[in-house]
């Protein structure tokens, strides 16, 4: 009897756990064997697996999670994988292994099998968030304070000059802030 298997990567455990640190629910959709699926998610650390799938059965899962509401993202390498991953409201391409069908489809391209790139998606994706509220928020009391300066009648043109292009200045420095991340 011969029994052949992937290997599990240490980093897929660290990335469902960094995942779930982030409150993000993980599904594994899988053309494999359905018991094997449930093993693997197990060892993983994914909370729920289904195995057995063709392509439009793996679409209907993430239809399914679209339907509950919230963010669906999906994660896929395979030609299977492109019709779930157009569907999502995001899709991610595992590039190294990836056919072209599913880094075409995908909204984001990995160019490698790391999982964990994911939840450094999500973090970098939530600080981009918060960094556009800033700077819309403070371009706009910029402007806003001028007008009512201006109003006034205390207005200047250096001011003028300020509000215009000091605060895109403000904007691009605060916005380089992500750099860092």
């Amino acid at each position: 009897m011969f029994a052949v298997a992937d290997t599990l990567k240490d980093s897929s455990r660290q990335a469902m756990a960094e995942l779930h640190a982030l409150g993000i629910k993980t599904l594994m959709l899988t053309g494999d064997n359905a018991h094997t699926a449930r093993a693997i998610a197990a060892q993983v650390g994914i909370d729920e697996a289904h195995g057995d799938l063709l392509p439009e059965d793996k679409l209907m899962a993430i239809e399914a999670k679209l339907a509950l509401g919230g963010a669906v993202g999906m994660a896929g390498d395979g030609i299977n994988d492109a019709p779930a991953l157009a569907r999502a409201d995001i899709g991610f391409a595992m590039g190294a292994a990836g056919s072209g069908t599913a880094i075409e489809t995908a909204d984001v391209a990995l160019m490698d099998d790391d999982l964990r790139k994911l939840p450094r998606f999500v973090r970098l994706s939530h600080a981009t968030h918060a960094l556009l509220v800033q700077n819309i928020a403070l371009a706009l009391g910029i402007k806003v304070l001028f007008l009512v300066l201006t109003l006034m009648g205390i207005g200047t043109l250096w001011m003028a000059v300020f509000a215009d292009v000091g605060a895109s200045l403000l904007v691009v420095g605060n916005g380089l802030r992500l750099l860092r991340k």
